[in-house]
């Protein structure tokens, strides 16, 4: 008689969506770990990595913006739509021009961007104090702020290595993640046996 007890999710054996969702978790988990370990080697070139991709990101708005500015009738729609799109397109060709001005800039930004998120959360934490929960978010407020003030103290020399410290530690947990949620799927899908790699 053929036994079906061979998933969790079901009664029937575990199907091949299953077992290879595990593989795959796993497999970019380990990829994302990799090229975290690779980044985090040489961070200046990580930091101009990074910026070019926010350039890319910055010039692909901008043509989407241009394009649906043509799609709008008003006269006022399509010149807001326009001109943010040329912003976008002015704003990626300054940062492929020289990545390292731009790297110092969106450093900057980031302080900035942290400081307020971290002010704003520590007074929403201070100040309302709910049963459970503003603990932690003061906490996390409060390393928001001094991540702000370290970044913004060691502007605009800490340019050259912030953002590709950032992106490798992303990628780094992002990978981490990726694993054990792989592995996780693994044991849940072929049992507590799964857990030993046999």
């Amino acid at each position: 008689m053929i036994n079906t007890q061979g998933s969790r999710f079901g009664d029937g054996p575990a199907s091949l969506e299953q077992r290879g969702a595990w593989c795959w978790f796993t497999v970019l988990g380990i990829a994302l770990i990799l090229l975290g370990a690779i980044a985090s080697a040489n961070l200046f070139i990580t930091t101009v990595a990074a910026t070019f991709y926010v350039g890319v990101v910055m010039l692909a708005a901008g043509t989407f913006q241009i394009i649906h500015a043509f799609g709008v009738k008003k006269w006022a729609r399509f010149a807001f739509w326009l001109l943010s799109g040329l912003l976008y397109l002015a704003a990626a060709v300054a940062m492929f021009l020289d990545p390292l001005f731009a790297a110092t800039l969106l450093t900057l930004f980031l302080a900035v961007s942290l400081g307020l998120s971290g002010a704003l959360r520590l007074f929403i934490a201070l100040t309302t104090r709910t049963p459970s929960g503003w603990g932690w978010m003061t906490i996390s407020a409060v390393a928001s702020i001094a991540a702000a003030l370290v970044i913004a103290l060691g502007w605009p020399v800490n340019s050259i290595w912030v953002l590709g410290l950032i992106l490798s530690i992303d990628l780094l947990f992002q990978g981490v993640a990726l694993l054990l949620i792989g592995l996780s799927l693994r044991s849940a899908t072929f049992g507590p046996r799964a857990s030993g790699w046999r």
